[in-house]
């Protein structure tokens, strides 16, 4: 299900809010959450926006990342970084349930094991962004990582620069219980299209893996979608309940 906002910043207030309820239906629940964040620009702003909802239960949440570059922590290029100046340090979150990928380390592969120890059989909510080339999380086109059936957090090699990371696998976006893709900007419209209308073809699209959650679109993300012109923008308030 996707649904068209006006800009990024309808965006972000419509993602914030659908965290937030995913977070509290989870609570209710089981008692916890375990919920996976990911890097980017519109992530970002979704994050502050999240920040300033007040009711969420943070002391209940844990948290983990879907990818993450082989960067320190403090780098500008760390998805950790960017969650923590956002989101994490704004939030009565522990700081024993906030796990970061530890991807400047040296031994990727190591710590990708040691990772994937930690992740639950499901996340109980997972954001994730998709790239202008397809990508999702660090799952770039004709990927290796595609493939993976078992193993749930691999060291992969991918982007532009070519950098080494670390991402989440097919199977722990197939098994989230609840999953929310942002998109914003006219240079992810055709990716879009193609992740939520074309054949399929996770192969050369890996975002079509998540094509079974929800998407929320800014109307330039948007603006390749079949009668695209046709839907009203929504408001934070239509999130799901």
């Amino acid at each position: 299900m996707h649904h068209i906002v006006e800009d990024t910043e309808a965006v972000a207030a419509w993602a914030a809010e659908w965290i937030a309820e995913a977070v509290h239906g989870a609570v209710r629940h089981k008692g916890s959450c375990s919920l996976a964040l990911s890097g980017g620009a519109s992530p970002g702003k979704t994050y502050r926006k999240l920040a300033a909802l007040w009711a969420v239960p943070w002391p209940q949440v844990e948290v983990f990342f879907s990818d993450e570059r082989a960067v320190p922590p403090d780098s500008g290029e760390s998805n950790y970084r960017m969650a923590r100046e956002a989101l994490l340090s704004q939030v009565p979150i522990p700081l024993a349930r906030i796990h970061r990928m530890e991807a400047e380390r040296s031994d990727l592969n190591a710590v990708a094991r040691e990772y994937e120890a930690l992740l639950p059989a499901s996340l109980d909510v997972l954001l994730l962004g998709i790239g202008a080339d397809g990508h999702t999380a660090s799952l770039f086109p004709h990927a290796p990582a595609l493939a993976e059936s078992q193993r749930l957090v691999l060291a992969v090699v991918g982007g532009d620069p070519l950098v080494q990371r670390l991402t989440i696998t097919p199977p722990v976006i197939a098994r989230a219980s609840r999953l929310l893709v942002i998109a914003t900007g006219a240079n992810k419209a055709a990716a879009v299209a193609r992740a939520l209308e074309g054949p399929d073809d996770v192969a050369g699209l890996p975002a079509q893996l998540a094509r079974h959650g929800s998407w929320i679109l800014d109307q330039p993300a948007a603006a390749s979608l079949r009668g695209a012109g046709g839907h009203e923008a929504i408001s934070p308030a239509d999130a799901p309940s």
